[in-house]
């Protein structure tokens, strides 16, 4: 079934559908901006030598030895926001002996989504490489993405770390949640308010989306969507269960009452079953 340009912008305009955004922006700032003021915090690591590749690793209360390790990837449609925008995710799993790290990465249209994905690839074999200084175990490494970074996160569950490092293991990351995210990027090149941001191809499209890749060997993704959100980021959600299937893909469930924005608070919220959810990928409960 065909659909017009309005209908893939009123799909995938999560600004729109959620007419309070702007609310929710302004709470991860201020909540993120006291995370760093009272949490210990090292901040603003370089993992390469591109724009925007740095990192923030926060450690527990009680250090510990051998942490699992939580690697958070943003969202924002590639094209905005920022990993200081999201430090306020780090404390609900800090506080149960969890190492998390929040990344940053090059924005469209100064890079590619294919760039984006390399970048990852490179923060990822940074974390593997370098967390045990902090006390975090890397044989422990789950991924999170939230809308975009839940792309992020799925592909780096695909990766083919061998062809990144000949000394990363196959199965660098144990574990990953994509969170509202967005599996098949096909239907992006037809809404139009992202078309000069992400100027994508069809064939590059089909190159970046997980849902059109082999399951991966190794691992397991939870995928997770807001009961609130629209029609399309329910299929997204769907999608990459029926691509990979039940195996690779054990959880793929819709949570009630959330929509695109406050399901990422949810998940940071101590208590919240979707964070009980994350806390079981994540402490391997």
């Amino acid at each position: 079934m065909k659909h017009d340009a309005a209908w893939y912008d009123a799909m995938y305009n999560n600004r729109a559908m959620v007419p309070d955004h702007a609310h929710h922006f302004a709470q991860w700032k201020t909540a993120s901006a006291q995370v760093r003021d009272q949490e210990l915090g090292f901040l603003d690591i370089a993992y390469g030598q591109g724009p925007n590749m740095g990192l923030d690793v926060f450690p527990p209360p009680v250090a510990g030895k051998s942490m699992p390790v939580l690697v958070f990837i943003h969202g924002g449609y590639w094209r905005s926001l920022d990993k200081s925008d999201f430090s306020f995710i780090a404390p609900s799993f800090t506080h149960q002996g969890a190492l998390v790290v929040v990344v940053n990465y090059a924005l469209c249209p100064q890079v590619t989504i294919a760039q984006i994905c390399l970048q990852m690839t490179e923060a990822l074999a940074w974390v593997w490489r370098n967390i045990r200084q902090f006390g975090g175990d890397r044989d422990r490494i789950s991924v999170i993405g939230h809308s975009a970074g839940g792309h992020l996160a799925s592909m780096m569950l695909a990766c083919q770390w061998k062809q990144v490092g000949a000394d990363l293991p196959a199965d660098l990351v144990k574990a990953a949640m994509t969170v509202s995210g967005v599996h098949d990027l096909r239907p992006l090149l037809h809404v139009d308010f992202l078309e000069n941001d992400l100027r994508l191809t069809p064939a590059e499209a089909l190159r970046v989306s997980p849902a059109c890749m082999p399951a991966p060997k190794h691992g397991k993704l939870y995928a997770v969507a807001g009961g609130e959100e629209s029609a399309e980021f329910l299929r997204q959600n769907q999608s990459i269960r029926d691509a990979w299937g039940e195996k690779r893909v054990p959880l793929c469930a819709v949570a009630p009452s959330l929509h695109h924005f406050n399901i990422v608070e949810a998940m940071a919220q101590s208590g919240h079953s979707l964070h009980r959810v994350a806390s079981e990928l994540v402490l391997g409960e």
